[in-house]
């Protein structure tokens, strides 16, 4: 997979990048991630990239054109393009207005051999980028960042631990949190018994199959008591599938 992300603040990306699994993905030719500085695309002398938005209002927008710029750059077509849609390649844009980023959403992008990842600062970006060039926008939640950066960072971490490969054990990725709606079992290691405080009998017993029913229920009570809101897709999706 590539990735071209479109920034103010490359630098910022750096610990992300060689840092752990993305770092490895990325050495084993799993990942290709290119930073491009915003400003490098602007035809101002000073290599502005924000103005004051028309109709007035607080704070400043990123100018339509560097973004436009720097997008051709990178796909080598002429935008606004009449089918901007590609199977290959998706563009996105981080905003509160996005769709928030699951592991459901972000296995969708898996399909994808390039994305092209937009970071806007200050108030947010001109709507012309939003309408004629991005093709999805994501959201980490409910709260506003000082620049999308940060959220590009959790993107690519989600994304890069994902591709085939790129985690040494395949069984870790199967197995997390989130898989068909539900939190992920407890776990614990050595010693058996710390301070009076005990490892489970069963995953002590060596019977494969009493240990995977304790984890399966498990997995069920901690997601109806912590997350009500998965149990409930968990219980509508068992529902949906039964006999």
């Amino acid at each position: 997979m590539k990735i071209d992300v479109i920034t103010i603040f490359p630098d910022f990306f750096q610990p992300t990048l060689n840092t752990s699994i993305v770092k490895i993905a990325r050495q084993k030719g799993l990942l290709k991630v290119n930073l491009h500085n915003l400003r490098d695309y602007s035809s101002l002398r000073a290599k502005k990239v924000d103005a004051p938005a028309y109709g007035g209002g607080p704070g400043m927008l990123m100018r339509v054109e560097p973004v436009f710029s720097a997008v051709e750059s990178i796909t080598k077509e002429k935008y606004p393009l009449k089918n901007k849609l590609s199977k290959r390649r998706k563009i996105i844009l981080f905003s509160p207005k996005g769709k928030v980023l699951t592991q459901e959403v972000a296995q969708s992008f898996l399909k994808y051999f390039h994305l092209i990842l937009i970071c806007p600062r200050y108030e947010g970006i001109d709507e012309r980028v939003r309408e004629y060039i991005v093709d999805e926008e994501i959201s980490l939640g409910d709260y506003i960042l000082s620049g999308a950066e940060l959220a590009a960072c959790v993107f690519i971490d989600v994304i890069s631990r994902l591709i085939p490969g790129a985690v040494s054990s395949a069984g870790s990725i199967k197995e997390e949190s989130f898989k068909d709606n539900l939190l992920e079992y407890p776990h614990y290691t050595r010693p058996a018994d710390f301070r009076g405080l005990k490892v489970p009998k069963v995953l002590l017993s060596g019977n494969h199959k009493l240990i995977e029913q304790w984890r399966k229920r498990k997995q069920i009570s901690l997601t109806q008591k912590l997350r009500p809101d998965l149990y409930a897709k968990f219980k509508k999706n068992r529902k949906n599938n039964a006999p």
